[in-house]
């Protein structure tokens, strides 16, 4: 007993010489500790390059207005804000959460812009204890309920592409009547689930698939596809793929016997001045399905957020997802506020179980994209269809609204 009396002393007394304090929290997946005045890193991992850079541009600078109207700061300390590039593929989602997770006083991830990025990124993010909120990742399997336990980290501010498919195949059946559609993807989680998602729901309002044609992104040539779909006469060819396949595929459609008179039709990732740039002439008229981003869609506070956007860029919004990627921002920050924990010697404490599980508790949030309530998986959005066209092929004519004009 006198031994261990004797050990305990010298114990106390090393941790006053040290200064060390008791860590007042304990979390099962890790805590970050963030001394007084340090700043809070918080990273984020959009596509910056590329034909479909506008698309995780447009996210990002919205993040940073979020971060301006908190004047950077988050409990009193500085926000350290952290971008990677996450290209829009597999290889750019591994790279940018790999060095992403590679600091560890990140505290958490906003984005990525591109599903195909997410599949491979989410988890490494996720074991190192980093939650993530994608920013305009619909894809169907990142927020099933059947989902890996490497995605446990992972949530979303966006619709999925089943919401989405099964409104888009009633409007392509019912709304834009055809009988008969093609569909062409390019292999990307989106794509391909959007395609299939849609496809199911155009047969089961009656309709029929004659031709499913895959391609890869960077494919040149679209003309053999175009060829073997024109044999099928469908009514339209839905082809929800990215900037650089899509603008081949519709200027190419234009050569084809037989394709004159289909309906061509894109989705989501298709919003964008650089469409029209790639495209040329045959961009006029060309339609693509939408969640509805029209000023009388969005939260109240929507205008206020353009203004500081056209003031802070000099430009209005040059994407569609910059609402989720700011909702995306302030859900974060609350949760920090919420969880974190100051030490009596003012060093702040962040569980990182603590604040994944206080981000996927999101309910009945209002923000500028609309309300948002997360499911147990992380799918916090909701979809509203809209149909948008391209109205003119100068590129400097790009505006939400009016070029492309919403139809439907």
């Amino acid at each position: 007993m006198k031994a261990l009396m004797v050990l305990s002393s010298a114990a106390l007394v090393a941790t006053f010489a040290t200064g060390a304090v008791a860590q007042p929290i304990e979390d099962p997946v890790g805590v970050v500790k963030i001394q007084e005045g340090q700043p809070i890193v918080i990273g984020g991992w959009w596509v910056q390059s590329g034909p479909d850079a506008a698309l995780g541009v447009d996210q990002r600078r919205a993040v940073e207005i979020a971060f301006d109207e908190m004047d950077n700061k988050v409990l009193g300390h500085p926000i350290r804000f952290l971008p990677e590039d996450s290209a829009c593929n597999a290889e750019g989602g591994q790279n940018a959460a790999t060095k992403l997770a590679a600091n560890q006083q990140m505290v958490l991830a906003l984005g990525p812009s591109c599903s195909s990025a997410a599949t491979p990124g989410a988890p490494i993010l996720w074991k190192a204890g980093i939650p993530s909120i994608g920013t305009s990742t619909s894809a169907y399997s990142l927020v099933a309920s059947d989902r890996a336990a490497g995605y446990d980290g992972y949530m979303t501010t966006i619709f999925n592409d089943h919401m989405q498919g099964a409104d888009d195949g009633k409007w392509l059946k019912n709304g834009l009547g055809c009988d008969t559609i093609a569909t062409i993807h390019d292999g990307s989680p989106y794509a391909q689930q959007l395609a299939k998602f849609t496809g199911e729901s155009f047969v089961a309002e009656g309709g029929k698939i004659v031709e499913t044609e895959a391609v890869a992104p960077t494919d040149v040539d679209m003309r053999p596809v175009l060829t073997r779909i024109a044999t099928t006469k469908p009514c339209a060819i839905y082809y929800p793929v990215f900037v650089q396949a899509a603008a081949q595929i519709t200027r190419q459609a234009k050569e084809i016997s037989g394709l004159e008179n289909t309906h061509l039709i894109g989705s989501s990732a298709l919003l964008s001045r650089d469409m029209i740039s790639a495209t040329g002439e045959a961009i006029v008229g060309f339609r693509f399905t939408y969640p509805d981003v029209s000023e009388e869609a969005r939260g109240k506070n929507y205008p206020t957020f353009v203004a500081a956007y056209k003031e802070k860029f000099g430009e209005a919004p040059i994407g569609g997802f910059h609402a989720n990627a700011y909702d995306a921002a302030m859900i974060a920050m609350a949760a920090i506020e919420k969880v974190a924990v100051k030490g009596d010697d003012g060093t702040l404490y962040i569980g990182r179980k603590a604040l994944r599980d206080a981000m996927f508790a999101t309910k009945d949030y209002v923000g500028i994209s609309g309300t948002l309530t997360c499911t147990p998986t992380g799918g916090c959005g909701a979809f509203k269809h809209a149909v948008y066209e391209y109205t003119n092929a100068d590129p400097d004519t790009y505006e939400l609204g009016v070029n492309p004009k919403k139809i439907h």
